[in-house]
């Protein structure tokens, strides 16, 4: 991969923060019951575990990526790796239910101010060649530490404690904010203002919008988000320092983008959880067991990722987004046929087909003013889509105890992807 004079090592810093705060938000997926059976209370506070740490971090991206457009991507980004090593060490120290759920809703809401910056900076550190190839890697490591958080999770849990899995952020954090001093300084070009009721309005919305999938499935509060979120675009219009730069959705390639992003997460984390439930309820098998399902998912985007980033996006670009549709499709399809570890392979292999040339794309053509806004909206609508999958494939699975019903779903999810996709491409 080529660089700039900076060097690998502030790419390295900003993808181990990335990987470390996306990891965090499924890595109780496997783990929640165990969780549960050493700190009591409620099993309805199970499903909370996960929640209370995408739920902040959902609403707060875009008011995360305007931060550091603000104040300074590199202060920001410090400051919120801080701030989720003390909330980690929380976690980890939990006396009870209702300590451990507010800590990890600290530990998502310091995570919407990392992640943004990490695309913002990357675009300072990287031109030309070295900048696509920088941005190629940022998919790769979302997609990994997703679907690698339910196995990490079973693994410390099995062989330490659960407690671990929070625990192991700490030193990786320390190591994060003294090797800080690496990385530059870097804000808007142009002044600019936090846009307050807009941050108030589009928290309102994003959270209205959530909070019924999580928990409730109220479609009085899921309606009243996606009215709320009208009104913020409207509020948007003709601001002199908007949350959300208007200029974004003046092309169509990053609105389809978004869309894309949303159903592409909910595909990868919804059938994830179709594949744990499956293996723990119906099959009777124990935490890492469940975890260990899952490696043919996480080692196929792996290998494909690498390969897709070294040689098939730079020769074929978008196209091989398609390719690797074309193969989650077929592992999707397969996995409703009953072999499932052949499934998650192909499937894996299509995850990383996808997630290099999607990010690569989806911002190549945003600008220095929008990247603030343009990282906190893609991020936003990846943890919008993967609680979505999480919610909407959970019930259809729970249902009937059907994984061929949930991958059912998750094939008309993969072809609404692949027309997404479709629309990112620029006209010619």
């Amino acid at each position: 991969m080529q660089v700039t004079k900076t060097g690998p090592a502030p790419l390295a810093i900003l993808l181990a923060a990335e990987a470390m705060n996306v990891l965090d938000a499924t890595i109780t997926q496997v783990a929640g019951p165990a969780i549960h059976a050493g700190l009591g209370g409620p099993a309805s506070a199970i499903p909370w575990f996960g929640a209370a740490y995408t739920l902040p971090f959902a609403v707060l991206l875009i008011t995360g990526g305007r931060l550091g457009d603000l104040l300074g991507r590199r202060r920001v980004f410090l400051s919120g790796v801080a701030v989720f090593a003390l909330a980690s060490l929380c976690c980890a120290f939990a006396p009870g239910t209702g300590v451990l759920i507010g800590a990890r809703a600290a530990q998502g809401m310091a995570a919407a101010l990392v992640i943004p910056q990490t695309i913002g900076l990357i675009k300072v550190l990287f031109t030309g060649p070295a900048l696509a190839a920088a941005l190629g890697w940022n998919g790769p490591v979302v997609g990994l530490s997703a679907v690698s958080g339910p196995l990490l999770g079973a693994l410390l849990t099995d062989l330490v404690s659960w407690r671990a899995a929070f625990l192991v952020n700490v030193p990786i954090s320390i190591a994060i904010l003294v090797a800080g001093r690496l990385l530059p300084e870097d804000r808007a070009e142009r002044p600019v203002r936090l846009d307050v009721p807009g941050t108030v309005l589009v928290s309102l919305g994003v959270g209205l919008l959530v909070l019924p999938l999580i928990d409730t499935w109220n479609w009085g509060l899921f309606a009243g988000g996606a009215g709320v979120l009208v009104l913020f675009g409207f509020h948007q219009r003709n601001r002199r320092h908007p949350l959300v730069e208007p200029s974004l959705f003046a092309r169509r390639g990053f609105p389809a983008a978004l869309a894309a992003s949303t159903l592409f997460f909910a595909v990868m984390n919804g059938s994830m959880l179709v594949v744990v439930l499956h293996q723990q309820l119906d099959e009777g098998r124990g935490v890492l067991e469940s975890g260990l399902t899952l490696l043919p998912w996480s080692g196929g985007l792996a290998v494909s990722s690498w390969m897709a980033g070294k040689w098939l996006v730079p020769r074929y670009g978008l196209r091989v987004a398609f390719a690797g549709l074309t193969l989650l499709l077929a592992g999707v399809l397969l996995a409703m046929a009953g072999p499932l570890l052949p499934a998650l392979g192909i499937g894996g292999l299509g995850l990383g087909l996808f997630t290099v040339p999607f990010f690569t794309t989806a911002l190549a053509g945003v600008r220095p003013q929008e990247t603030g806004s343009a990282a906190g909206l893609l991020n936003a609508v990846q943890q919008m889509g993967a609680t979505l999958g999480v919610a909407v494939f959970g019930t259809v699975y729970l249902r009937g105890h059907s994984p061929a019903q949930a991958f059912s779903l998750a094939a008309v999810l993969v072809i609404a992807t692949m027309a997404a996709t479709a629309l990112m491409r620029p006209k010619s």
